[in-house]
């Protein structure tokens, strides 16, 4: 009887010695694991390896640059993307931003732009800003592929900028291209004038979709031939204006 008992016995702490053999085994797994996600050299963010796109004309590459060189060495596991993509979103330029980890040691940032769309006669040179009216660039000159506008500055005249963007930002990007300068005396009272083309009588920014539509075909068919004025005020019925 002694003998069996003293052989359970072993048998028990044999089973005993394997399991928790294989809990420690476990438990430095883990530890092993932790320590290479989280302290190993070969898993820290390494600012070369990053993947970025979408500056436009605008976002200013060395300073996004300059915010990933301050995360340099993180831990890529341990990289706040949203803190990122906060700082990057800062900029003057910058719309919207997503950063994603790129495993072993990247990221890859992809920026969407606020591209400009218009020049405002400043002080010095000329402001260009975006449809919502933000500075995102400045020339000395009047760019020749951005139309200028002119309209009355000031509170009272906010709307009349307002519009006008409005116009721009929803007008197609081939056709805005070929606007020279915009001017307007009221927010529905918007007309300009198209490089080597005819003034068009724009009015308001209600419809432009479908003024834009109307426009381009009349620009692309005979009857803009010698027209002086182009009038899509009502787009339902267009005039065109000849010498």
């Amino acid at each position: 009887m002694e003998e069996r008992l003293h052989e359970r016995r072993s048998v028990e702490r044999r089973v005993g010695f394997i399991k928790w053999g294989r809990r420690l085994g476990v438990v430095a797994g883990i530890g092993a694991a932790l320590w290479l996600v989280l302290m190993s050299p070969f898993l820290e963010f390494d600012p070369a390896d990053v993947e970025a796109s979408g500056f436009g004309t605008v976002v200013d590459e060395a300073a996004v640059e300059a915010i990933l060189e301050t995360h340099d060495g993180t831990a890529l596991a341990m990289l706040n993307t949203s803190h990122v993509e906060s700082q990057i979103g800062e900029l003057v330029g910058v719309s919207a931003v997503q950063v994603e980890r790129v495993w072993p040691t990247g990221l890859r940032v992809a920026i969407t732009p606020s591209e400009p769309v218009a020049a405002i006669p400043a002080a010095e040179g000329f402001a260009l800003v975006t449809e919502t009216g933000e500075q995102v660039n400045a020339s000395d000159d009047a760019p020749t592929d951005l139309p200028v506008v002119d309209v009355p500055v000031g509170e009272d005249n906010e709307r009349i900028l307002s519009g006008v963007l409005g116009v721009l930002e929803r007008t197609p990007a081939d056709l805005r291209g070929r606007i020279e300068n915009v001017q307007a005396e009221t927010e529905d009272s918007i007309h300009f004038v198209l490089r080597d083309g005819p003034r068009v009588e724009w009015g308001s920014v209600d419809q432009t979709p479908l003024k834009a539509e109307v426009l381009q075909t009349l620009l692309d068919s005979d009857a803009a031939e010698g027209a002086t004025v182009i009038d899509v005020s009502a787009p339902t019925l267009p005039t065109v204006v000849k010498d």
